[in-house]
């Protein structure tokens, strides 16, 4: 198992996720507050829109758009 970087923090662990374990909880967390959001609200123009509405970073947004949960949303956005 090599070090990794973590993609949230930037501190440096040994696993096979691309974040550390203690910013695991805090990405659940965001990606419940983006979830949530689209549950209960139109799909916003833009990741910018989407990351003001939902209180979640850009940074942090566009990191789960490269996820499959999330990837429907790069489409969606004008």
């Amino acid at each position: 198992m090599n070090f990794k970087k973590c993609l949230r923090c930037g501190c440096f662990f040994a696993s096979e996720d691309s974040v550390c374990p203690s910013c695991q909880t805090k990405d659940e967390i965001d990606k419940n507050s983006i979830r949530n959001y689209l549950a209960n609200n139109d799909t916003p123009q833009n990741a910018e829109s989407l990351a003001f509405q939902s209180g979640v970073s850009i940074k942090n947004i566009n990191r789960f758009m490269e996820t499959k949960e999330f990837s429907p949303l790069k489409n969606s956005f004008k």
